[in-house]
This record gives structure tokens, sequence and C-alpha cells, in this order.
């Protein structure tokens, strides 16, 4: 049995990284290669490293609870010129993708880009687990 090659062992170890979904890229490639320059692998290691931060946020879900009463409506674009093409009940808990400044709602100009598609204004949203990005 042969062992493999270091070029082997950072994909290796890259690939588990990126599978448990973890920041370790750094350390385990820049202990690698003698036979590279040392700055290309660390740089290596950083843009892996920015990859999975991406990644992670595109794959991080915000939630946020309705708060009126009467619930929101969603909007196909994050402002109130156009009808709604949906509504969410009091209390219910929404998947939001990011948000952007849009129409200003009672001071607050943000709207939320709902998971599913459409948009509500985040004046009537509580966060639940943290601010959406930028989208």
């Amino acid at each position: 049995m042969t062992l493999p090659t270091n070029g082997h062992r950072i994909v290796s170890v890259l690939a588990g990284v990126l599978l448990a979904g973890t920041a370790l890229a750094v350390p385990a490639v820049a202990d690698t290669d003698p036979a590279g320059p040392a700055s290309s692998t660390v740089q290596t290691g950083q843009t892996a490293q920015a990859e999975q931060t991406e990644q992670a946020q595109a794959a991080a879900v915000y939630r946020g609870r309705v708060t009126p009463a009467i619930g929101v409506s969603i909007r196909k674009t994050p402002n109130r010129n156009y009808k709604a093409i949906g509504a969410i009940p009091h209390g219910a808990i929404i998947d939001i993708q990011c948000k952007v400044n849009g129409e200003v709602v009672d001071g607050n100009p943000r709207w939320y880009l709902l998971k599913g598609g459409g948009w509500v204004a985040a004046r009537w949203i509580e966060n639940v687990n943290g601010i959406p990005p930028w989208c």
C-alpha cells in the first residue's frame, strides 16, 4: 500500500473540510507541499476559506417572525406599488434570503427577500436568528 503524495493529502483535507462545513482550510493547506512557494500555498488557503464563508452565508437560513396582528403582504418588488401576491399570518416564521433598501414603510426602508420568492417589509418582521445579509 502506498501513501498519497502531498498534493492528494491537500485535496483530501480540503474535500473533508468542505463537506464538514468548517473553516479549517487555512491551517490544513499551510502545512503542505514544500516544493511550492509558501505564499502561494497560504493564498490558496485564504481563497478556499473565503469561498467557504460565501457558501456558508448563501446556505444560511435567516428567519423572522411576523409581528402585526393582521399579518403581512408578500410583494413582487420591495415596494407597495404592486398588488400583493400573497400574505403571511401573524406569528409565522419566515425564511429570509437577504435584504435591500426599498420603499420606506413606517420609517424603515428595509425589505426582505423570502427564500421562496417575494418581498416583505422588514418593518413588520422580528429577526429570530441574526440579521440577513444585503442582496
